[in-house]
Parts: structure tokens; sequence; C-alpha cells
């Protein structure tokens, strides 16, 4: 029996199997199951062979936003409208066999926008080339999912469900949870909290599944058997997602109002040009980037050309932005703006900064 075989039976018995507290231990178990044999499916085998194609696409700009969804919902559309690149689009599916890069320039920053081929049902066992599409999104900082607005929310729970499928979590933090293999000594399982879905035969059960007999666990909120696997695992990727609601003109104004009210939703009609500049405006706040601008002494701000940080930067940043070997001869740093207690202010190296303020570096 092959991997998707085994696959395929495990899904069935989760589905088949009714969830209680009798249960729990057995679903704990397949799951764990379920998890190890998706990570062989995605790893492929081990032995020596002719390399696959793939789509080699350098990361270039400030940050990256990978495109998915099914085939003919308007990806290639929306390439040609905010980018100067050319995709070609036309009413048939798959127009778009191979993955085409563009740059969507907003607020001064470089955004590599990457047009991938729609993937379909099954993607994450390989079918329509959708394990070389969902490798290239694993890479993006962050997923634009274009979705036909004629139907519904099908499209959106299908495509999570791929992405989940290969360890992508969407538009969900990090469990909080500590652990650490060791080579002696047993298990050693606290919380700081109560937890209301997993115990110590439960835990038992899936660290041994994946051979794990010593090691340290602490878990910091009340998390669940899938919070813990994919602890264990390691290879999961928390990525921030824009659903993007295609093709507005063919549906009602109740139904346009639903889906812009759904969270992490944005609603477009990229033939009409119909809410773009919010489109590019929810790209520009999910991947949490800020515009700085520099000032030499006695001169205007320069407010042609602003280096692009993510939110959270601090002085630190800007001055390895500039030069790398400005820090050593940093003395301190001029503010003007957001951050600024009063303008103009002098700080530090770990002074955050906000978005559009004005920096001077004093160097000793």
């Amino acid at each position: 029996m092959g991997i998707l075989e085994k696959i395929s039976e495990i899904e069935k018995e989760i589905a088949r199997t009714q969830k209680n507290k009798a249960t729990e231990y057995h679903l704990g178990l397949l799951k764990a199951k379920l998890a190890k044999y998706r990570a062989q499916l995605i790893e492929g085998p081990k032995t020596a062979g002719t390399k696959g194609e793939g789509f080699d696409v350098m990361k270039s700009g400030d940050a990256r936003v990978a495109m998915i969804g099914f085939p003919s919902v308007g990806k290639s559309t929306l390439l040609n409208k905010v980018t100067k690149t050319h995709s070609e689009s036309a009413s048939y599916e798959f127009t778009t066999l191979t993955c085409i890069p563009g740059v969507i320039e907003y607020n001064g920053s470089n955004i590599q926008l990457l047009d991938l081929p729609g993937i379909i049902e099954g993607a994450a066992a390989g079918k329509g080339r959708g394990r070389q599409v969902i490798a290239v999104a694993r890479t993006a900082d962050m997923i634009l999912m274009m979705l036909d607005a004629t139907k519904g929310e099908i499209q959106k729970e299908l495509l999570t469900k791929e992405l989940e499928a290969v360890g992508i979590r969407l538009n969900r933090r990090k469990p909080n949870i500590y652990f650490k293999a060791k080579k002696g000594g047993g298990l050693s399982i606290t919380a700081t909290c109560a937890l209301s879905h997993l115990n110590d035969k439960l835990i038992n059960l899936i660290l041994h599944e994946y051979k794990i007999f010593n090691g340290e666990l602490l878990f910091r909120e009340d998390a669940t058997a899938d919070d813990l696997i994919d602890i264990i695992v390691g290879n999961r990727i928390y990525m921030r997602c824009i659903y993007c609601f295609n093709k507005i003109d063919c549906v009602s104004m109740e139904e346009v109002d639903r889906l812009a009210r759904q969270p992490d939703s944005v609603v477009t009609c990229c033939e009409l040009d119909l809410n773009m500049d919010g489109l590019l405006e929810a790209i520009w706040e999910y991947l949490a980037l800020v515009r700085v601008f520099t000032k030499k002494r006695g001169s205007p701000p320069d407010f042609e050309d602003g280096i692009i940080l993510r939110r959270g930067a601090t002085i630190e940043h800007v001055v390895h932005a500039i030069h790398r070997q400005l820090l050593s001869s940093f003395k301190y740093a001029v503010i003007w703006g957001a951050s600024a207690k009063h303008s103009p202010q002098r700080v530090g190296l770990s002074h955050l900064i906000c978005h559009d303020d004005v920096v001077q570096i004093i160097k000793k």
C-alpha cells in the first residue's frame, strides 16, 4: 500500500469515528500518523533520481506575495492590472502554466507578486503540478487567495484544506508550546494552564508515534492534539492570508456585502477595476511594512527614496539598511514623526520607528 492509499485510509477512519472522550486517544494517534505520512509525501522519495521541474523564481523586492487559486478566477488579470508584467489571460482554464513574477510599486516599496498556475483539488498529493505551486507558496511572506465570488466560500474551504495538508497555517499564530527532545531522562510534561483537549496519556501516545521517549514539553496555552503535532513536526509555516473575492459584478449587492464582512476578506472586480486600491492597501497592511525617510544635516528630507522595513523595526535596522559599517560610528539619531514624543527627538538604537518617520543619523 502506497503513501497516498495510507493517507486516504486514515482520513476515512477519522471521518467515520465519532468524536467523544472514549475515542480521543484513537483520533490523536490517527492524526499523528496522518501528519507523518503527509510529511513523507511532501519530502518525496529519498532515492537519487532525475531532478523534477519546478518554478525557479529569484526572490526580489521588499516582500513576496504568492497568488493561489483555482483556474480562471482572475489571477493573471490582477497581475496585469497592478504590475507592469503581462500574463496571458483568457476565458478558458489553465491559461497560466508556469510561475510569472510581477512587481507592485506601492508606497515606495517593490512587492513581488507571483502569478502561480491554478491548482485543483488534490494538489497536496501532487495533482496538476500542485506540489510545485505549494512549494513556491511556502517561500512567500503572504498568500493572496483568489476566489470566485459566484462560488461563495466553497473554494476558500477547499484551498485552505489543501494548504493545511502541506503544513501551511493561514492567519494563525504558532502554538505557545516549548518542546525539546533529549537523549535520556524520560519525558517531562508541564503546563502553566489547564489543558481541556489533552492529557498525559494522549500526549505520550502522540510522542511515542514519533519515536520520542525523552524530552521536555511545556504548554503555555490550552492546546489541541493538532497543535502538539505541529510543534513536534516542526516544519509548519504560519502565514498571513488575504481572501480576495473576484468577479463581484456577477453577484448581488447583498452577497458582496456578506463576503466583504468576512474576516481577512477583500472584494474586487479586476476586469472593471473595482476596489483595487483597497486590495493594495490590505496587502501593505498584512505584510506589516513601514517606510522611513532619511535626512542629511542642514538639508531637507529625501522624500523620493524611502527605506522599507518591517513593523517593529528600530533605529538599528535603519542604520543597517543605510550601510552595514555605519553602526560602528553611530552616535545617536534625530527623529521626526509619529514615533517621536516631541519633534525632533534625540533617540538611540532601540527606538521603535513608525510609518513615514524622518530619521537623521549623527556619527561620532
